[in-house]
């Protein structure tokens, strides 16, 4: 009930589109709490645009040739949905003081390469969790036991359809053998950080199965040339 009642405030829309092709999902969020804040807007699962109140911009993740933009203004409107936000926010505190708060634990971290992973050839490593409330996680990588921040991102918080949210981090990195990643999520729900490890060398094209099969094919091809050498002697001695 209280998530519930969390989500009348935080999501101020959630609406399915119907044309005469298609049915398309189209979803609007607006959330905050007292030092964070989030205004995105979202088409058939991805993310068209969100608020950075950050750095006081709107942000359009989408490439370029897709060519979504909005009206002139959207940042602002998004400051002006946070004062609202808080209010209502405000106001489910001093209704709910006495009620310990909800939380969803995440998923285990799930750690995957964009491309096909090649030895000195740039590529992304995508960390992803679900299933949390409330959002954000916090993620964290290293690479052979080193923290790394370089070459990082974090998307904003995707709801689910349960009221859970699922999010991503990405990291640039370039495999060369021998290294080892690992990405580290913590978030109020879980007592210690939960960690997944990512190693370069078992994501590599195993080379195995080619050396047994070509060492097969020679132990055959010399088979049968010493059965055509027998063959030829065993009939110039009749």
């Amino acid at each position: 009930m209280m998530k519930m009642m969390k989500m009348m405030v935080l999501v101020l829309s959630c609406v399915l589109c119907v044309s005469a092709d298609a049915l398309h999902e189209e979803i609007t969020i607006t959330g905050c709490s007292a030092s964070d804040g989030e205004n995105m807007y979202g088409l058939d699962g991805d993310e068209i645009y969100y608020a950075d109140f950050k750095n006081k911009k709107a942000v359009y993740p989408q490439p370029d040739f897709v060519g979504l933009r909005f009206v002139e203004g959207i940042y602002q409107q998004a400051e002006a949905y946070q004062q609202i936000c808080r209010t209502n926010l405000d106001v489910l505190h001093e209704a709910y003081k006495d009620l310990p708060p909800e939380r969803d634990a995440p998923s285990s971290p799930v750690i995957y390469p964009r491309d096909n992973v090649e030895l000195e050839v740039k590529n992304v490593l995508i960390c992803h969790v679900t299933g949390f409330f409330p959002a954000p996680v916090k993620f964290s990588w290293t690479k052979n036991g080193e923290n790394v921040t370089e070459g990082t991102s974090v998307n904003v918080p995707y709801i689910n359809k349960d009221g859970t949210y699922n999010q991503f981090s990405r990291l640039d990195f370039t495999p060369q053998q021998g290294d080892m990643y690992s990405c580290s999520v913590t978030h109020p729900a879980l007592k210690d950080p939960q960690t997944r490890i990512w190693d370069v060398e078992k994501t590599l094209p195993s080379v195995g199965p080619a050396v047994f099969c070509g060492l097969g094919l020679t132990v055959g091809l010399l088979g049968v040339a010493a059965g055509t050498f027998f063959l030829i002697k065993g009939n110039e001695c009749r």
